[in-house]
């Protein structure tokens, strides 16, 4: 049975409208959208694309262990 893995994903607005997102631990996915939920949805989609390329290459795919956090500064 295949494991659920679970990725740190950032958001972005981007400057001509809508939003993209990266995966830091899956460099070459991430994807664009209008909207949050359509720009997540494709990100996911993208996710399993690259997992689904690394599997047939015969590469190993390891737990993700990026962790999000946000800082705060004065300002």
């Amino acid at each position: 049975m295949a494991q659920d893995l679970e990725y740190v994903v950032i958001l972005h607005e981007a400057e001509e409208g809508g939003y993209w997102w990266e995966v830091p631990a899956l460099p070459g996915a991430g994807s664009q959208g209008e909207s949050t939920e359509e720009t997540i949805a494709n990100t996911r989609h993208s996710i399993q694309a690259v997992i689904e390329v690394m599997r047939e290459r015969g590469d190993v795919i390891d737990p993700p262990k990026d962790i999000a956090g946000k800082v705060n500064v004065a300002a």
